[in-house]
């Protein structure tokens, strides 16, 4: 439990540090933009590796994490459709769209819902840390976003019928992809044969 609070703690909170907006002014101020940039993603890299690899050492280790819940076999009709509509706004971060437009900043929308839909579906102690933590991160970010005023990546740019066709289209594709073999491959988790009557 120890390293996944260790890679949270890492991962999260160096993606805290823009929300902090003189703190992120001074470091750039003394070190410069790319060596900023750089520490950050190094940084963002190491805790999420140690994130995975204390997820997946809770779950191989037997009464090293408990289930607090046992989540109703209907939610993952939820966790389903929630996973829709993520990877949808995850499209939408990357392409100016009416639909990026509309959610103002769609990752944060994306990392919401993914989050959310995997705490539906998982009870035990290790991933409602991990998910929870995550949950937590892109809410209060939402808040601060808005607070700033920042625009994201792609700034004011938007797009039309045809951005927000090719936005729906990428996120059904990438979603179909991560439920026939993308969960089972990365996570070691299928999902496509799961049945929801279990």
């Amino acid at each position: 439990m120890l390293l996944l609070v260790l890679g949270l703690v890492l991962f999260l909170g160096v993606h805290l540090v823009p929300t902090a907006t003189d703190l992120r002014h001074g470091l750039v101020t003394r070190f410069g933009e790319n060596a900023y940039k750089g520490v950050f993603a190094l940084i963002s890299l190491a805790g999420l590796v140690v994130i995975v690899l204390g997820y997946h050492k809770l779950q191989v280790m037997p009464g090293k994490n408990p289930v607090i819940w046992d989540p109703p076999a209907a939610m993952r009709h939820a966790a389903h459709g929630l996973m829709l509509l993520s990877f949808i706004a995850l499209a939408a971060s990357q392409i100016p769209s009416r639909i990026r437009t509309t959610l103002k900043h769609p990752m944060l929308v994306a990392v919401k819902l993914w989050a959310l839909a995997h705490l539906l579906v998982n009870g035990d102690l290790g991933s409602m840390l991990l998910f929870g933590s995550f949950l937590a991160y892109a809410v209060y970010d939402r808040i601060s976003v808005k607070r700033r005023g920042a625009l994201g990546p792609l700034g004011a740019k938007t797009g039309g019928l045809g951005a927000d066709i090719l936005v729906v289209a990428i996120g059904l594709a990438a979603y179909g992809l991560m439920v026939l073999w993308g969960h089972a491959w990365l996570i070691g988790v299928p999902v496509a044969n799961v049945s929801v009557a279990q």
